[in-house]
């Protein structure tokens, strides 16, 4: 009933590997509770705010607060989307895309992280593909921003492996202490290039005004 007036959470992105979806508070539920487990090896921080250092039942509070605010803080000039990843049924992780003054822009920026558990399995490529085909097949943008602390090897593997382009750096904190950040453009000409056949998007129609767009703007496929 809630999708007649909040859309997203009807929204899908299918690859043969993973299902990316937007997430009612009954997916939320299980979501939370990856953020109990580990995300990261303890000696190494790969978010600029280091959320895993909150030890329980905060985490997961906070956690839950900060969905529930990507809901209400929602506006077309300023938005992220924030995506379940399922693969064969169960959550393993989180995908977003966020975007200011995207009906103008054409410009999104992407983040993400997997539970621990399912590192190494190709997932984070498989699922970043999927919100890149949403952003520039879904939504007709015409470039993606990502980016990494320097040390996050796995992370800057998976932008390297489809196709972005070196964007610069800059410095961070990062628990105290300076760390190199890289960044990185993928243009659409790009993507264009490494296009798939095999991702289909579901339920985007209803999605487009919310977003500040038209029908011609985007399209489900």
């Amino acid at each position: 009933m809630l999708a007649e007036h909040w859309p997203f959470f009807d929204l899908r992105v299918t690859t043969p590997r993973v299902e990316l979806r937007y997430p009612t508070d009954d997916d939320l539920a299980r979501i939370i509770a990856l953020v109990s487990e580990p995300i990261h090896d303890p000696d190494f921080m790969p978010f600029s705010v280091p959320w895993t250092r909150v030890p329980a039942p905060r985490r997961e509070r906070e956690a839950l607060q900060w969905w529930w605010r990507s809901r209400t803080d929602f506006t077309t000039a300023e938005w992220r989307l924030h995506f379940g990843v399922w693969v064969d049924g169960e959550p393993v992780g989180v995908q977003d895309v966020s975007a200011h003054e995207f009906p103008v822009t054409r410009s999104v920026t992407t983040g993400s992280w997997i539970v621990q558990r399912r590192h190494g399995e190709g997932i984070g490529k498989e699922m970043r593909a999927a919100v890149l085909h949403l952003a520039f097949a879904g939504l007709e943008a015409q470039e993606a921003h990502t980016s990494a602390f320097f040390d996050n090897a796995p992370s800057l593997g998976v932008t390297r492996s489809l196709g972005y382009l070196p964007n610069g750096s800059r410095i961070d904190e990062r628990e105290g202490q300076p760390a190199r950040h890289d960044l990185f453009v993928l243009p659409r000409a790009v993507w264009e290039q490494r296009r798939r056949a095999d991702i289909t998007i579901d339920g985007l129609t209803a999605c487009l005004d919310p977003l500040g767009l038209g029908e011609d703007d985007g399209h489900t496929r």
